[in-house]
């Protein structure tokens, strides 16, 4: 007597599906991890940032997706999140890739794992690469601390606060950037940061056309006014140990002697700063502060 094939167990007794963030290649499809393209093949649905691209990912890689695919970018990423929960509550696994890296790495992928966790589904990774990681070790700066800061904000005004902000902070530091802004951006680390702290862009990582430049943020400012084309990761060293040791009060000092001998304070602060390795904002507050004080 031949076996029936056992009825598919209903919906509230169906373990609940997991959501995969898979590591997508920055640029080679043959960087891709096994188990990636054994994920694109086996998984009932996937949500991609660009579904043609992950097609071509597919092709590249000989792997014949059989599931469920569905777009999933940042404009319709809020809306797209409910559907892939109830999705999940179904029995479904959720494989999310991104363009390029590591889903919710400043791309789609956070607003679906928040939901996952608050429901308490199970969220998982296929590790991969990630811009951020790839630029730092190229960098040739000190990784043994670092933050990510993302996306530098679009407008001028914002991203001198922000980079005020981030005057002091020691850590190197890690910036997404577009090409088209990549020359403002530079021109603001330079004034908040100081002209020669070091830094490296890094354009196109592990692509055919990848660039690592490395230098002063004065050096790189000047560099940027050329053409700068595709995707950029930028790597800046952190407040040098050194400096912190100059204390506010001779930052004061220095500029109230330069100005004595004749130059603007304007001039006499950035000398002090280049001097002493700091932001110009830094001895700019000392020479404010040190006034308040008198």
């Amino acid at each position: 007597m031949t076996d029936l094939p056992a009825a598919p167990a209903p919906a509230e007794h169906r373990p609940a599906g997991r959501v995969v963030l898979a590591g997508a290649p920055l640029g080679r499809a043959s960087d891709a991890s096994v188990g990636l393209a054994q994920a694109l093949a086996t998984a009932p649905l996937i949500a991609a940032e660009d579904t043609r691209r992950l097609h071509r990912l597919a092709a590249d890689l000989g792997v014949a997706i059989s599931g469920r695919v569905l777009s999933f970018f940042e404009g319709n990423e809020q809306t797209r999140v409910p559907q892939l929960i109830s999705a999940l509550r179904d029995g479904l696994d959720v494989l999310v890739v991104t363009d390029a890296g590591m889903p919710s790495v400043s791309d789609p992928g956070y607003r679906l794992v928040a939901a996952a966790v608050q429901a308490g589904l199970l969220v998982t990774a296929l590790p991969g690469p990630s811009a951020v990681t790839t630029a730092l070790a190229v960098s040739g700066l000190p990784v043994d601390r670092f933050c990510f800061e993302g996306f530098l904000p679009r407008k001028g005004g914002s991203r001198r606060r922000l980079l005020a902000e981030l005057s002091g902070e020691r850590r190197t530091m890690v910036f997404f950037e577009s090409p088209h802004r990549i020359a403002e951006s530079l021109a603001d680390l330079a004034e908040a940061l100081g002209t020669g702290r070091p830094a490296a862009v890094c354009r196109e990582l592990t692509k055919t056309y990848e660039q690592v430049v490395r230098g002063s943020l004065a050096e790189l400012r000047e560099w940027a006014a050329g053409d700068v084309r595709g995707e950029i990761t930028l790597v800046v060293a952190g407040l040098p140990a050194g400096p912190a040791q100059v204390a506010p009060t001779e930052l004061a000092a220095a500029v109230s002697a330069l100005e004595q001998a004749g130059q603007s304070r304007k001039e006499a602060i950035a000398e002090v700063a280049a001097a002493a390795g700091v932001a110009k904002r830094l001895v700019f507050d000392a020479v404010v502060s040190a006034k308040r004080h008198d």
